[in-house]
């Protein structure tokens, strides 16, 4: 059985969370790495107490934001969402699981050239487009982003891929990966200092786990 971390008394520790498996995986994470947790029941509560330990349970694009302000002292959240916010955060810790990766995505054969490019990732989208010397419109849209290519909306879209089955289905392909994707361990720079007597122990032994 994991030894329990030291939580020095008076001592809080707030986590930020995404809903679904992510959430899940990391909680066994953090249970092995000695914090007294447990996945929360379903139920419609959004925010779980564990002792001195508070769960805050957010949809993936908040988390950088609840870290980065501190209202929470440190979450996980994927690396594809952190690029896109843009917050500053400290991040340690690659936790290695929930792999994707955020690539264009363009028609099988298609050629023309690419004036708009449609994604859940503006920012991400028009730094790549930057880069590459793209004055290409950026959209932002939510939902099944592919159909953005395949209605014509858009010329390419950049978007999460895991498996390529979807892209596989529709006739797309994966033009070029612009970034790779896993969950990430972060901590809100104030806390690390704050907190160190907990924040400290619990990375080192997240590390050793990854």
């Amino acid at each position: 059985m994991t030894e329990l971390l030291h939580i020095p008394d008076g001592m809080t520790l707030t986590l930020a969370l995404p809903k679904g498996r992510v959430m899940e995986t990391g909680i066994e994470l953090l249970q092995k790495a000695g914090l007294p947790l447990s996945v929360p029941e379903k139920s419609r509560l959004l925010r779980h107490h564990f002792g001195p330990i508070t769960l805050l349970e957010l949809r993936n694009s908040d988390v950088p934001s609840y870290v980065d302000l501190g209202v929470a002292d440190a979450g996980i959240v994927g690396k594809d969402v952190l690029l896109e916010a843009g917050r500053d955060i400290f991040e340690p810790l690659d936790l290695k699981y929930g792999r994707c990766r955020l690539a264009l995505i363009r028609e099988k054969g298609a050629g023309g050239p690419i004036n708009r490019v449609a994604s859940k990732y503006p920012r991400v989208a028009r730094q790549y487009l930057r880069d590459k010397g793209s004055t290409a419109e950026v959209i932002k849209l939510s939902g099944n982003i592919e159909l953005a290519c395949l209605t014509g909306l858009a010329d390419a879209v950049v978007d999460i891929v895991e498996t390529g089955s979807t892209l596989k289905a529709n006739n797309l392909e994966e033009v070029e990966t612009i970034a790779e994707s896993s969950a990430r361990f972060v901590v809100a720079r104030s806390s690390l200092k704050l907190k160190r007597a907990i924040l400290r122990p619990l990375i080192h032994r997240l590390s050793e786990l990854v």
